[in-house]
């Protein structure tokens, strides 16, 4: 049984970075959960079928700005509780990437800002929860002052600068001339001059923090080989239950990605592998060669064996010209969903274990379930190409109804991921007009942390024991449904000229190896071949111009 408490493993060991040839696509997710962008900016991503959503915070006595998560901190929240929550739904394989190592820099990134915030909430403590009075009027002129900012006039954005200036000289005369004496007068004073201390040194761990986030992101996107640090994921006794907890989870991840059960959501296509662009058919009647006699028996399970015997040779050919890479030859099992699923379940029982369906129910379902209700058997060559950025994906079935031999190939192709988990970071800058040449302009270096961006910071911290309360006041990231971390911000890749003719020039090899690894197992078997040699010459035009199509989307 592939279910929750069965443990995966041999036992603890140190999460390792991702797999090779898959590098690109998983550091570019990863990199993800050390951004400060705006958390709206992952909408950007979204694509016809697959679209996150940014849930606003439900509080509106505490509405505010203050408690907003950034994409960092919204994105590794949304993915450690879909991917590691108790009792999760089942999760869409991650072709071409590695979902541990995107889970795992997730897990880094919130253990570097839990040690951020452990710092923020001592000083937000000492310097403004003691002097809450000071706190409370200074965090009101900071949103006055933001809310200002926000007009499009001008003259209001420049009053927000100038109301906070004369806040300032205002607290001065007051400490100078205050009436009162003693304790009082004292608290007071300490009270309009404690917060900003405290802010000079929130903005001090703030900053030191933001420089190591944005090195992270850097240095995945430029391939520096950043790892992920969690110590956490690694019990060093059997009573650290919440380690051993996430080491499992870890596990069953990892699991789950090398199962050999996929979903068709309809025009959606195979999930995770994408939409099916082609499709070609080799169908005509089995007879027998010589009239006499019989045809000696034979499945569908053992064409698919021949073929797939030969698919594991596409990397050899006549010519020392590079070609094809080692292909990944595997016997999938794929269940139909509705378009708009919003979950799938993978299959369960005696005939599955850690996720994997056993090869006697592989062989059971290609020979016997062909027709009516049921998963189906597809034999799969997948190339995984450009470091993980392009996955293209033939798929093989093979039916046998009446006196009808049909085999099936068809292309699936996984695109680039998103443009938008590709952007490094950017030192902010702000172009003016020269003091001397009016005319002309020129860039100014802006600090790397807003001053908002501290108070927000400092704001937070003390909250972040407590996820679900920083959900409920500032919002989250709504993942789509049913959830896989590659296809869910997946591009096109016929917008990229390389891809899109890799995806259409392994049509026509992979069809070659069907037809002639079909025309073997026939003759062995006392077939006559003319008919289907004869359809070959068919394909063999047709496939000449693959022109990628929506295949799944049937005009009736």
């Amino acid at each position: 049984m592939a279910n929750d408490g069965f443990d995966f493993s041999p036992g603890a060991q140190i999460p390792l970075q991702g797999s090779g040839g898959q590098a690109v696509a998983t550091n570019a997710l990863a990199s993800a959960a050390y951004r400060d962008s705006d958390v709206t900016e992952i909408l950007k991503a979204n694509s016809d079928w697959h679209k996150s959503e940014v849930k606003p915070g439900q509080s509106k006595l505490f509405k505010s700005d203050y408690f907003k998560p950034n994409l960092g901190e919204a994105f590794s929240r949304a993915v450690q509780e879909r991917m590691l929550g108790g009792g999760r739904a089942a999760l869409i394989q991650s072709f071409g990437s590695d979902p541990q190592t995107v889970v795992e820099h997730c897990l880094s990134a919130t253990r570097l800002r839990k040690a951020r915030d452990s710092k923020l909430t001592l000083i937000t403590v000492v310097f403004g929860v003691v002097f809450l009075p000071g706190l409370l009027l200074w965090v009101l002129a900071f949103r006055l002052r933001d809310f200002l900012n926000k007009s499009k006039d001008k003259f209001f954005q420049a009053l927000g600068g100038v109301l906070l200036v004369a806040l300032g000289a205002a607290a001065a005369f007051f400490l100078i001339t205050m009436p009162l004496t003693g304790f009082l007068a004292l608290y007071l004073r300490a009270a309009a001059i404690a917060p900003l201390i405290g802010w000079l040194l929130a903005k001090r761990v703030a900053e030191a923090s933001v420089k190591d986030l944005r090195a992270r992101w850097e240095g995945l996107l430029s391939g520096g080989g950043v790892s992920a640090k969690i110590p956490e994921a690694v019990p060093k006794n059997p009573n650290e239950t919440a380690r051993e907890a996430l080491r499992q989870g870890l596990e069953k991840l990892s699991a789950e990605q090398q199962s050999n059960s996929v979903f068709y959501a309809g025009p959606k296509g195979i999930l995770g592998m994408g939409t099916r662009w082609g499709s070609w058919q080799l169908a005509e009647e089995l007879t027998p060669q010589d009239p006499s006699k019989e045809i000696h028996q034979f499945r569908s399970w053992d064409v698919v064996r021949a073929i797939h015997d030969q698919l594991k040779m596409l990397e050899r050919g006549p010519l020392n010209t590079g070609g094809f890479p080692t292909p990944s030859v595997k016997h999938w099992i794929v269940s139909p969903v509705g378009e708009n699923a919003g979950s799938v379940s993978r299959p369960e029982g005696e005939d599955v274990a850690t996720f994997q369906i056993k090869p006697h129910e592989i062989q059971r379902i290609c020979n016997h379930q062909q027709f009516g209700s049921g998963d189906r058997h597809y034999l799969g060559v997948q190339f995984t190409l450009w470091d993980g950025q392009l996955v293209i994906t033939m798929l093989i079935t093979v039916t046998v109804l009446h006196e009808t031999l049909r085999i099936e190939v068809t292309g699936h192709a996984l695109g680039p991921v998103h443009g938008l988990f590709l952007t490094k970071p950017e030192a902010p800058t702000k172009t003016v007009k020269k003091a001397v040449r009016f005319w002309e302009t020129r860039s100014i270096s802006l600090p790397i942390v807003k001053a908002s961006e501290v108070v927000r910071l400092a704001l937070r911290a003390p909250l972040t024991w407590y996820p679900p309360l920083l959900d409920y006041l500032g919002g989250k990231i709504v993942l789509p449904e049913p959830f896989g971390l590659r296809h869910a911000w997946a591009a096109k890749p016929w917008g990229h000229r390389f891809m899109a003719d890799d995806a259409m020039r392994t049509a026509t090899p992979v069809l070659r190896v069907v037809h002639s690894a079909t025309m073997r197992v026939l003759k062995e078997h006392g077939v006559d071949t003319e008919r289907f040699d004869n359809r070959s010459m068919v394909l063999s035009g047709q496939v000449q111009d693959p022109s990628p199509k929506k295949a799944d989307v049937y005009d009736a």
